[in-house]
């Protein structure tokens, strides 16, 4: 079994497009001390329908070196290892993450669709089902502001804050946390409640500035518009049921429409890196 400290961040290659979302991934890497792992899955059933059948595979090889070329010019030191997998390429995906310490994906463009995003979209299914952290890479990159995450009392919620803090102490940023009040929900019990979650996680990291706010309206939309000025937004997957394979409505709502790449803090076996 992979030790926790051996465990890489791992990249889903699919095409070119997903080139950008390299760099972001390897600065991930290096931030964290961690191998970075190439991933591209094959699908043997789409090469025949290609001119030739060699053609997608030489595409893909080519696609794993581009790939490399990138890391290494974020880390020079930077272990980076490629994988051609057969198979389709969410199933592959998801068996890799159970060894993964972070899985990135690309957004597939759905942050600028209009409307709903279909669930069965990849990152989102990827988002509901890895066995580790997921993170969605947008196309344009994100401001330097924050890291923004949500928090909403639950204890998987809880567990989204702690990676935070940890998370924004690596990146030498500020933290900042939003509980969003409800209707039928007490604002004072509901700040109350952020700032001791607060006070928890901060007596073990000192050095990270924090702002925290409580904010009446729709999490999501809260959260979505909160995004438009953050380096990154963190959240977990279901604050009341968060099993395996199922999304909340937040999670959901961040993944399809904030500006910034999303975290979606689930399979955590460890510490943060």
């Amino acid at each position: 079994m992979t030790a926790a400290t051996d465990r890489a961040v791992l990249v889903g290659l699919g095409t070119e497009r997903n080139l950008p979302m390299v760099r972001l991934a390897a600065e991930e890497a290096v931030e964290h001390g961690r191998p970075l792992h190439l991933v591209h899955a094959f699908d043997w059933h789409s090469a025949f329908e290609a001119e030739t059948v060699a053609a997608p595979r030489d595409e893909a090889e080519d696609l794993i070196a581009w790939a490399n070329d990138l890391a290494r010019d974020v880390g020079p030191e930077l272990a980076v290892t490629g994988e051609i997998v057969e198979g389709p390429r969410i199933p592959v995906l998801l068996r890799r993450s159970q060894q993964a310490d972070l899985l990135v994906v690309g957004d597939g463009g759905m942050s600028t669709c209009e409307g709903r995003t279909p669930t069965e979209a990849p990152a989102v299914q990827l988002a509901a089902r890895a066995g580790c952290p997921v993170l969605v890479a947008r196309r344009d990159p994100p401001p330097q502001g924050p890291v923004l995450v949500g928090v909403d009392g639950s204890p998987s919620s809880y567990q989204a804050l702690e990676w935070a803090f940890d998370c924004t102490r690596r990146r030498g940023s500020r933290l900042l946390a939003i509980r969003v009040v409800e209707p039928d929900e007490d604002d004072e019990e509901t700040s109350r409640q952020l700032t001791e979650a607060i006070d928890r996680y901060a007596g073990h990291h000192p050095e990270v500035p924090v702002e925290c706010h409580t904010i009446r309206g729709d999490p999501g939309r809260v959260l979505v518009e909160q995004s438009r000025s953050a380096q990154v937004a963190m959240i977990a997957p279901r604050g009341d049921e968060p099993g395996r394979g199922m999304l909340g409505a937040v999670a959901q709502a961040l993944l399809y429409h904030a500006a910034s790449p999303v975290i979606v803090v689930r399979g955590m076996t460890g510490t943060a890196p």
